[in-house]
């Protein structure tokens, strides 16, 4: 199902959309993680929660300096990540796992914009398309602002 529950689609060969996107709440699951800037990152997970499922988006966790957001995503993720503008963290499964509340989240410094709850990790299908519409919402704001200015 697409962002806004109107149809089904594949975002690519390697990213479609899936039933269970990650192991149970609070688990040890192994998870890579999606960085992006906050600014869009924080528009994405609007978008998620906005969505038909709000229940799509799972950890997020912000640096020290709250400039970028970072994406639980099911392991493997990261083979096949190329959303510009973002970036994703292969672990196979070395070290970034799903703590259980109320652990420390896995970024050093950071801390827990959304904490470990009902979804395990985010859909990386779902997150890609998230992305997107964050991007692009980012691009026309900024539009309207530089013609405003002028």
């Amino acid at each position: 199902m697409d962002i806004n529950g109107t149809g089904t689609t594949t975002t690519t060969a390697r990213h479609r959309p899936t039933q269970g996107a990650g192991g149970p709440p609070g688990g040890e699951e192994p998870c890579d993680l999606v960085t992006v800037p906050a600014r869009q990152g924080l528009e994405a997970v609007d978008i998620l929660r906005r969505a038909v499922a709000p229940a799509a988006v799972g950890p997020v966790v912000h640096d020290g300096a709250c400039d970028t957001l970072g994406f639980l995503v099911p392991s493997g993720t990261a083979a096949a990540w190329d959303v510009p503008g973002s970036a994703c963290t292969e672990t196979s499964g070395r070290g970034l796992r799903i703590p259980g509340l109320p652990a420390e989240p896995p970024v050093s410094g950071g801390g827990w914009l959304l904490p470990p709850d009902a979804v395990a990790v985010t859909d990386p299908a779902v997150l890609r398309l998230a992305l997107g519409e964050a991007a692009r919402l980012i691009e026309a704001a900024d539009g309207i602002t530089e013609a405003g200015g002028r």
